[in-house]
């Protein structure tokens, strides 16, 4: 049953008051036909906010990616869904495939690798801060792969692969349609190529998987580390994507990706209103806006979460 406040009859008002009572009466009128009685009796300044709080929760986020999905971690429900199937370029997404497949082959993590002109990107012409000579371990490449998305480190990994470069893209679509991504292509362990392709459906079930290496739930969300250069010079990288440092994330695993054909995706695990969830964003059109999505998103859960009725 409704509770209607007697304060909301005119004839009640004084007279000189009356143009100040107004907008306090109308909200107190909104309250006690949107909320429950209980609330409904609350101060009209309190259940004004309520009010407020209950139609940000029911207003779904504008996102700016052109694709995006969210989803609860361990059931799959979706939460927020945005061009789901639509196939398009993943860009350095693509890296978290490839550091499944370099740990599911069991190769020594400590072995030397040197980056060789094999390395060099021919395709784009990025550049990159691992000099022709840089000799690093395989775990160090995986670090600097997962975190700063760093290529040359990411190809030198494919490269130095039993069977070679062939042998290892062959395995990343294996193990694509071992996860279900049916809808996934890997040309390359880089990402440069537009050739790589998926769906934010896809790639749920790829951040699923990835969330099961422990390794990479490190390393893809370690602020910072510092390599060794070839003359011997430290050098530093952070992490590609600024959300792990911020203390109102809980990050689990990471990876962010950009060419031109694929606009700025970001891919994470993360804790949002107590659950754990997965969202993707690709085609972000903004150099920012990725980033920004993702803030809508958290902000949106935990309205919803907050909001009247929130168990």
């Amino acid at each position: 049953m409704v509770t209607y406040n007697t304060a909301l009859n005119p004839a009640r008002w004084p007279a000189r008051s009356s143009r100040a009572l107004l907008p306090t009466a109308l909200l107190s009128l909104a309250c006690a036909l949107i909320l429950p009685a209980g609330v409904a009796a609350q101060s009209p300044e309190r259940s004004a906010r309520q009010v407020k709080s209950a139609m940000v929760a029911n207003t779904v986020p504008d996102l700016k990616s052109s694709a995006a999905l969210v989803i609860e971690q361990g059931s799959g429900r979706p939460i927020y869904a945005k061009n789901v199937d639509t196939v398009t370029p993943i860009a350095s997404i693509t890296k978290v495939m490839t550091a499944m497949v370099v740990l599911d082959a069991g190769l020594d993590l400590e072995e030397r690798i040197v980056i060789t002109e094999d390395d060099r990107d021919l395709l784009k012409g990025t550049r990159s801060r691992l000099a022709i000579g840089t000799v690093l371990t395989r775990r160090e490449l995986l670090h600097l792969a997962l975190m700063a998305s760093e290529n040359r480190a990411a190809d030198a990994l494919t490269r130095v692969y039993p069977g070679g470069t062939r042998a290892f893209v062959a395995t990343m679509n294996q193990k694509a349609v071992e996860i279900g991504m049916w809808r996934t292509r890997f040309v390359d362990g880089t990402g440069l190529s537009s050739g790589n392709v998926s769906t934010a459906q896809d790639l749920t079930k790829l951040v699923a998987e990835a969330f099961k290496y422990p390794l990479i739930r490190e390393l893809s969300t370690d602020t910072g580390v510092h390599v060794r250069g070839p003359r011997g010079q430290a050098m530093q990288y952070v992490n590609s994507n600024r959300l792990v440092n911020s203390p109102d994330w809980r990050i689990g695993l990471s990876k962010t990706g950009y060419i031109s054909e694929a606009g700025r995706c970001l891919v994470m695990q993360a804790r949002i209103a107590g659950k754990p969830v997965i969202i993707v964003l690709l085609d972000s059109w903004g150099k920012l806006t990725r980033i920004g999505d993702a803030n809508r998103i958290k902000r949106w859960m935990e309205t919803r979460n907050a909001g009247p009725g929130a168990g």
